[in-house]
């Protein structure tokens, strides 16, 4: 199995790339990483762990990096040579089993929309993100691809969400919710009403609509939205983690005694702290792509790379598309766009 991975994507690239491809090697012996980068500026990281001889790596070259900044589209009009499309092509030629990168997200998108196409029976991929929840995790999807969405989109995210559930979070019934403003039927948008019709008659565990502060309670597996909820609600937790984290802090700070207690529960934040970490995630599977694509966090260090690693042969190995395509195929019209009538 070939999984390729963006040695220049994210903002620590290509060092901490460079060392989780390195942890990545030791811990998962029977892969083989296409590592895709500007030559010169990865094989110092590859001496620096020890890689640069290693059978199951072989390094591409690509001289030019999306750089965070940038516009969607640069990738595939200003900068064909870049990583990303790079790894792209190669998903299209079949060349790579799947590709990881912690990079630019929007150019990702476009690199792999354009050149490997979408799989038969989806209109538009969709990023699905892993949430924390009181006692395990939820896929948010979609997190950010898609601001604007049509019912059929949302349906075609829900079962690509119910399958990676399914197979990757282990779920035997996944509990699939609809993202609202409130849990009966005839609360939300025209969209949102629309595509609860359709969501019951799938044959999936539909358990209706879901409000977002109940998501994190554990009440579904799955929480399907177009791109514009679902990313304002995923950069909503992660600033309030953020800002949680600065509370906490200012308060233990207040007295000597808190400073104690602080020192003596370190272990409960250490905890704490890694339940809501996406480190062992490794990254956010972009579903419905012709090829495995598992895009990460900017700020990914090396045992996040480590992990999209991981995930994106699992995802391979648990036949993860073909799936997906069977899925759709049983859903028939209710997967599809409406007719209209002339």
């Amino acid at each position: 199995m070939r999984i390729g991975v963006d040695a220049m994507g994210g903002d620590f690239a290509p060092g901490v790339v460079v060392e989780g491809v390195a942890q990545a090697l030791v811990d998962f012996p029977d892969l083989d990483i296409v590592l895709v980068g500007h030559r010169d500026r990865v094989a110092f990281y590859l001496e620096k762990y020890g890689i640069a001889d290693n059978p199951h790596l072989e390094l591409v070259h690509a001289p030019t990096v999306c750089e965070m900044s940038e516009p969607s589209a640069i990738s595939l009009r200003a900068k064909r040579d870049s990583s990303i499309t790079a790894l792209a092509k190669m998903l299209k030629a079949k060349e790579i089993d799947a590709m990881a990168t912690p990079g630019h997200t929007g150019a990702t998108v476009a690199a792999t929309t354009v050149l490997a196409r979408t799989l038969p029976g989806i209109d538009r991929p969709a990023l699905g993100a892993s949430m924390p929840a009181k006692a395990d995790r939820f896929l948010l999807m979609d997190a950010g691809a898609n601001p604007d969405c049509g019912v059929h989109n949302m349906v075609q995210f829900a079962l690509m969400g119910e399958v990676y559930a399914r197979y990757l979070y282990h779920k035997e019934r996944p509990r699939v919710g609809l993202l609202s403003v409130g849990g009966e039927d005839i609360k939300g948008c025209e969209l949102t009403k629309e595509t609860f019709k359709r969501l019951e008659q799938l044959p999936i565990n539909f358990v209706g609509n879901v409000e977002a502060n109940t998501a994190f309670e554990g009440v579904c597996d799955v929480l399907v939205s177009d791109g514009f909820a679902g990313n304002v609600m995923l950069k909503c937790a992660e600033g309030l983690a953020r800002a949680t984290g600065y509370w906490l802090k200012e308060a233990l700070n207040k007295s000597a005694a808190r400073l104690v207690g602080a020192v003596l529960a370190k272990n409960a934040f250490t905890e704490l702290k890694a339940h809501g970490s996406s480190d062992v995630i490794g990254g956010a599977p972009l579903l419905g792509i012709n090829g495995i694509c598992i895009i990460g966090h900017g700020g990914s260090n090396p045992v996040a790379v480590r992990n999209a690693i991981r995930v994106s042969a699992e995802c391979v190995e648990f036949e993860l598309n073909q799936r997906i395509v069977e899925a759709i195929e049983e859903a028939g019209d209710l997967a599809k766009p409406e007719k209209v009538e002339k």
